[in-house]
């Protein structure tokens, strides 16, 4: 499956999030369990964001039959453990790098799409009464290093002359003296655009609202092989086999090329993990001046990101290790609280209560992948978030589910994002080429 460690594809084994100690449990009847032998007309493996997206407008708004997968428990992968932060884009690539290689056109109608996909869950929130939390009035991106204010003067000036974005440029003193202060902390990018959510009852409120309009939901349901025979999938799961007409792959970083044959293999799962403190004292958050409900990320490759959860206990996150060991898991851990009292002085002595890791799915081209088959085209995928899925996966899986119903065309894609992933050479190496981005990426940030 991939070069990590089994534990990381064991949905047996505790993901220990703080979301899953706050998050209210799914409803009675919302989780179906194993699926037995069954038909229908679509199955969605993955019960992610993506799937459960997909699975509500195909059943609310086109009244088809589905039935969704997932290995583990409703949203156990990235969309239940994620840091909450609903804003954009899902690329690793800048405003002018998706001008330059896309074009101006088309990296408009990505960003536009992407702005509209926030919307998208501010409306699922509203219109099927989902308790998400929100918190702060967009985003800050904020420079880690005086020589980066410069960049974002970049970037804004891109925002708000290409992509009419209203993006505002804070100056550090500006920044220490609303929002605040760190060691790391130059100068910030205010995006309008996003905010922070509680992404695990995001994602149990789209169950609620799948199954509410009729989608049949399974947990616990690992797919060990798709098959394709007299025009029908054979998905064979431990309780039997499901059969479907057309199949939705949204798998993200846990695809298996045997589940998703010409797909898994071309996709890069990087590790990210993510600390929570105790709740913090009001003397804790005088002495770093906090005093905003902004997410924030910084300009690093190998970013933080970080944000005041409700009840004042500080998020905090970064990129992790290449094995997905336990050992692994351990020193990242400590890394993480040495990062945290290095960057914020001020709560060097501060408990960590809550830590947890994930994947973040990329690819060669740095941006999602969206659309269906060329050898099959009635099989459909949506992956590839790089980091930033909690608004682009929703609205993807809404837009798989406009292309299964016929209201949506291939065109409607933007291009950064259509079509399958680019194939990696000797995918085998993928570990030694992540190894080397990697710390070609910590130089960049030294």
């Amino acid at each position: 499956m991939s070069w990590y460690h089994p534990g990381m594809y064991d949905a047996g084994v505790p993901v220990g999030s703080f979301w899953e100690e706050e998050a209210p449990p799914l409803g009675p009847g919302i989780d179906r369990g194993p699926v037995g032998n069954e038909t229908c007309d679509v199955a969605i493996v993955g019960g992610g964001y993506t799937g459960l997206s997909c699975a509500l407008h195909l059943a609310r708004d086109f009244n088809i039959d589905v039935r969704l997968v997932e290995a583990g428990p409703l949203a156990w992968g990235a969309s239940g453990r994620n840091g909450g932060f609903c804003t954009y884009p899902p690329s690793g690539l800048g405003p002018g790098e998706l001008i330059a290689r896309y074009g101006e056109a088309e990296a408009k109608r990505f960003i536009a799409s992407q702005v509209e996909a926030v919307d998208l869950v501010r409306a699922l929130a509203r219109d099927e009464n989902i308790d998400l939390q929100p918190q702060g009035d967009g985003t800050l991106h904020v420079a880690h290093h005086p020589a980066m204010f410069a960049a974002l003067e970049g970037e804004r000036d891109l925002l708000n002359g290409k992509f009419g974005i209203p993006a505002r440029l804070m100056t550090r003193e500006e920044v220490a003296e609303s929002e605040y202060d760190s060691t790391e902390q130059f100068g910030a990018l205010h995006n309008p655009v996003g905010f922070g959510l509680q992404p695990l009852r995001f994602a149990r409120g789209l169950a609620a609202a799948a199954a509410r309009a009729g989608a049949k939901l399974h947990g616990s349901s690992p797919v060990a092989l798709r098959e394709k025979s007299g025009g029908w999938h054979h998905l064979t799961t431990s309780a039997g086999t499901l059969r479907a007409r057309r199949v939705v792959v949204a798998t993200n970083g846990f695809s298996r090329d045997d589940v998703a044959p010409g797909l898994a293999r071309n996709l890069v799962p990087v590790m990210s993990n993510i600390v929570v403190t105790r709740p913090l004292t009001a003397a804790e958050l005088a002495a770093q001046n906090w005093r905003t409900e902004r997410p924030c990320a910084n300009t690093r490759r190998l970013l933080f990101y970080y944000r005041m959860l409700p009840g004042n206990r500080f998020l905090f996150g970064a990129r992790g290790d290449l094995t997905g060991r336990p050992e692994d898991a351990a020193k990242m851990r400590r890394f993480m609280q040495r990062r945290l009292g290095e960057v914020f002085p001020g709560w060097r002595h501060v408990d960590i209560a809550h830590s947890w890791r994930g994947f973040v799915c990329m690819t060669a081209r740095l941006t999602p992948s969206i659309g269906r088959m060329d050898d099959d085209e009635s099989v459909y995928f949506a992956l590839a978030y790089h980091g930033d899925g909690v608004s682009a996966a929703p609205w993807s899986g809404r837009l798989l589910a406009q292309l299964i119903g016929g209201k949506a065309e291939l065109a409607d894609i933007p291009a950064p994002m259509r079509g399958r992933p680019p194939s990696i050479p000797f995918p085998a190496l993928r570990r030694w080429y992540l190894r080397g981005a990697l710390g070609y990426y910590r130089l960049r940030d030294k």
